[in-house]
């Protein structure tokens, strides 16, 4: 052995013991390339969908009246082509774009904060309180989903874009609140909960600054997996006629006229459905790359 090796070896044993968890959880995640590579695809998409609209000289709702039903046309200026009533679906699909992701995401950080609070209460608090709490969740879960959801926006009213996020997370947060729930369970038990316990620090205190923070790796996985859920559900909706209203749109929501026109007009399904299935295999494949980089095994 020469002599520098001693001192290379010293000097990377103490880079890898300056790196915490999250630090390593972030080098291993980049090693997974679907994942990052949904990560930019969606970066795009993202952006895209707020740039065209606001750029293009074409409103979502201009009809233009010479190009009814047309098909996609470099020479016309009508990239995607045009809907039964003459408007560009090239504006109409990222302004659609906008509309699904800001649902799918707005709703999962509504479920978020409900679900991982639940959880964490009903977690830390235990005995006949948390039983109950969970037993309250076990009757929400015997309800049919898209069923309830359908019920919540119908009775709130699906004019308003806000009803429709704010109904969708205000269901999805139950696997959020048993998962938190679970990881609190086998947290609380810790010295560092049993310190703080000792000095007499508030329960609020050490909910925010001892448990979340320390079973907040497996809800950042659910929650790259239930956004596509949540775009999916306002699809459902949008389908059906109760999501997201004119003159907004959605995937959804432009899908369902699609199908309507199905046999003469097949690409005005064709693009709103490839970019909601890219969008949800983004998701996906960032929520596996983030199960293989958070898992506890690998630390």
């Amino acid at each position: 052995m020469t002599g520098a090796s001693p001192t290379v070896s010293l000097e990377m044993a103490a880079r890898a013991a300056g790196r915490s968890p999250w630090q390593d959880a972030w080098r291993r995640f980049k090693r997974n390339r679907a994942a990052m590579v949904s990560i930019g695809v969606i970066v795009v998409l993202a952006l895209s969908s707020i740039l065209v609209p606001a750029l293009s000289s074409r409103a979502i709702e201009d009809v233009h009246w010479d190009y009814l039903t047309i098909a996609p046309s470099l020479a016309d200026g009508f990239w995607f082509g045009t809907d039964v009533n003459g408007r560009d679906l090239f504006v109409r699909t990222f302004y659609a774009g906008r509309i699904s992701l800001a649902i799918g995401v707005l709703a999962t950080g509504v479920a978020l904060i409900i679900g991982v609070i639940y959880g964490a209460v009903a977690g830390y608090v235990g005995g006949w309180v948390g039983n109950v709490m969970m037993r309250f969740c076990d009757v929400l879960y015997a309800l049919p989903t898209l069923f309830f959801i359908v019920i919540l926006v119908t009775v709130l009213g699906a004019k308003n874009i806000l009803f429709v996020f704010m109904c969708i997370g205000a269901v999805e947060w139950l696997t959020m609140a048993r998962i938190v729930r679970g990881q609190t369970l086998s947290v609380r038990q810790k010295e560092y909960i049993e310190a703080a316990r000792a000095i007499g620090l508030p329960t609020r205190i050490i909910l925010r600054r001892y448990i979340i923070p320390n079973v907040i790796g497996p809800v950042i996985v659910y929650v790259t997996l239930l956004i596509p859920v949540n775009i999916l559900i306002e699809s459902y909706l949008s389908f059906l006629g109760l999501g997201v209203q004119e003159p907004m749109t959605s995937w959804g929501l432009l899908i369902s006229q699609g199908a309507a026109e199905l046999e003469n007009a097949p690409w005005m399904i064709l693009f709103p459905a490839t970019f909601l299935t890219l969008t949800l295999f983004c998701f996906n494949f960032i929520g596996d790359g983030l199960r293989d980089a958070l898992d506890p095994k690998d630390y």
